[in-house]
């Protein structure tokens, strides 16, 4: 019985705060100066409808004067003008009273609204009962810095009209997301994928340190654990110390997101015809003795876009474009270089961070002072910032519609990289498990529709429920369960579930390209077991070494392969040639 009453006192409290949030809303003040000329603007406004109304269409709402008269607060009769504020919106300064006394006087003299000019952060101007019913003109808080910007821009001769448009359900930019999001799971667990299997399937041609490819990071039950761990402590840190830590994270974007362009247009600056000429003798660090000189401007033009993102990060009308791209480039790079060796890790993996979004986002706001979410209040930039820096590791598209919400509170619409890269981890081990059983890619195109189909559902709730939302509470299950149902409807869920040993059932190269040393011996991953009759392999390998690869014998062509490497797919069982001689 205490712990149902208990229940329904949570219960209440919630939706107490859900009521007070909903008696705040934002609203516009359109400018014109009496002068004409320029066109007039909008300024955001933060009004209580309790008071009164404002109309949802400009072209309903009355073009008054508005008339400064912040030099006073408005808290007493001896504030008012001789005349009043007749047929006027009076601007006045916040502070000294409640607002109810502000509102009853200047409506008293005769003005149709109340702007009320605040340095600090805008509150909802509240009341009581009776005094709603009292007051029938709108008032509303304005910003100081907007209030200087009004005055610069239009003079001190200007009208002012208020209202209040609708929020459209979703923004147009929601698209642009969408595409960029589902984008880049698609091709980073294409590209990681193929790449994780090439590292089996072809050897590696010994053409310049630069062509060789870092090795994969398999993700184990404890790098989970740490990493879980780190994120939280990481998450509270921020909260608490966002002024000082934002740079911290803002110069580790910049490095990693360089690092993460260089490594996706690598592989297409290697394909330019000109550049390959190679400076030797140099001090450069991180570069190999001989790197070549595309590969140095490639690295040169990395630095510069990461450099001038940093420096115009704070530009709204294009530094998005260069963060996104940076942030493309930085989740496919991660994407590449960590690894899920297992559907077992998978799990672990996206459940524990399942529980991590859902708890920052709708338990927090019960624990913190001001009922905020503490991973809202991170990935947007706490209210009360001083340095008003944002987090860079989100992808964010400005909002196309000309709403209030996108004036006054969000500008943007965001998708942290987390919701990119944790799903797209499953997909890329979705792409190792397609071509291991040989499937047509089933596994890959499934995970990568229910990622789209789980950021849709993310996309609606947020509609729905005008609040941010954990997008791994629906990614996580729409990809997990098509990826579990669909192995368990292949009848291979005991494969998928482990890996079956992935990286080493796939089928080795059983040569070695020839060196200046002669034969290397063999590593134990490199013996496979030969078909092929002792005496045949006896006599090919009395073959000199400096004999081309083609076959001696034309009727050998049945039993031998070129130089290129096989896939699994193609491979046959007569072995290519005697493992540990020179091709």
């Amino acid at each position: 019985m205490a712990a149902a009453v208990a229940a329904l006192a949570w219960f209440a409290t919630a939706c107490l705060i859900l009521a007070a949030q909903v008696a705040c809303e934002y609203g516009m003040v359109h400018v014109v100066s009496e002068m004409g000329g320029r066109k007039g603007k909008d300024y955001c406004i933060l009004y209580n409808p309790q008071w009164a109304h404002l109309p949802h269409d400009l072209s309903k709402a009355s073009l008054l004067q508005l008339r400064d008269w912040t030099t006073s607060t408005l808290c007493s009769s001896s504030d008012l003008p001789a005349k009043g504020f007749s047929n006027q919106i009076p601007l006045v300064t916040r502070g000294n009273c409640t607002f109810y006394d502000k509102v009853r006087l200047a409506q008293g003299s005769g003005a149709h609204g109340l702007l009320i000019v605040s340095k600090e952060t805008l509150v909802p101007p509240g009341g009581n009962k009776t005094q709603y019913e009292e007051i029938g003109i709108p008032v509303a808080l304005l910003s100081h810095k907007d209030m200087l910007d009004i005055f610069k821009s239009f003079g001190r001769a200007v009208r002012a009209a208020l209202y209040a448009p609708h929020e459209p359900m979703l923004d147009y930019n929601m698209v642009i997301i969408f595409v960029m999001a589902v984008g880049t799971v698609a091709l980073g667990g294409y590209w990681a994928g193929s790449r994780d299997v090439k590292k089996y399937m072809k050897h590696k041609r010994d053409d310049g340190p630069e062509k060789q490819e870092d090795e994969a990071v398999d993700v184990t039950p404890v790098m989970t654990c740490v990493f879980v761990v780190m994120c939280c402590s990481m998450l509270v840190l921020l909260y608490y110390f966002y002024d000082h830590l934002v740079y911290v994270i803002i110069g580790i974007f910049c490095l990693a997101s360089s690092t993460g362009l260089y490594s996706c247009l690598s592989p297409l600056v290697q394909r330019l015809p000109f550049g390959k000429c190679r400076i030797c003798e140099n001090s450069l660090p991180y570069f190999h003795k001989c790197p070549q000189v595309r590969m140095l401007l490639l690295a040169l033009f990395c630095v510069a876009v990461s450099v001038v993102w940093g420096v115009f990060r704070n530009e709204d009308q294009w530094a998005w474009i260069l963060q996104d791209t940076l942030g493309i480039a930085f989740c496919l790079y991660m994407l590449k270089t960590i690894r899920l060796p297992t559907f077992k890790a998978c799990t672990l993996l996206l459940m524990v961070l399942f529980i991590y979004d859902v708890f920052f986002v709708f338990i927090t706001p019960f624990l913190t002072k001001s009922g905020n979410s503490i991973m809202v209040e991170v990935a947007t930039g706490p209210a009360n910032s001083a340095t008003h820096e944002k987090l860079p590791m989100v992808l964010k598209v400005p909002r196309l519609n000309t709403s209030p919400l996108a004036l006054c509170d969000r500008p943007f619409s965001l998708l942290g990289f987390g919701d990119i890269l944790v799903p797209g981890l499953l997909v890329a081990y979705c792409h190792r498990f397609d071509i291991q059983v040989q499937s047509s890619r089933v596994y890959f195109v499934a995970c990568t529709i229910a990622y789209g189909i789980g950021l849709l559902v993310t996309f609606m709730a947020l509609a729905l429920m005008q609040r941010g939302q954990p997008a791994l509470l629906y990614l996580v299950p729409c990809t997990l369960i098509t990826s579990g149902a669909l192995a368990l409807w292949r009848r291979e869920l005991g494969m998928f579930w482990t890996g079956s040993g992935f990286a080493k059932e796939l089928p080795q190269p059983p040569w070695a390209p020839a060196t200046t040393e002669g034969p290397r011996p063999l590593k134990d991953s490199e013996v496979v077991l030969s078909q092929q009759p002792p005496g045949e392999a006896q006599d090919k390998s009395t073959l000199p070494t400096e004999q081309p690869p083609e076959l001696a014998h034309p009727e050998d062509a049945a039993g031998v392969s070129t130089q290129e490497p096989t896939s699994p797919v193609s491979h046959t069982s007569e072995p290519t040639d005697v493992p540990g001689t020179s091709a």
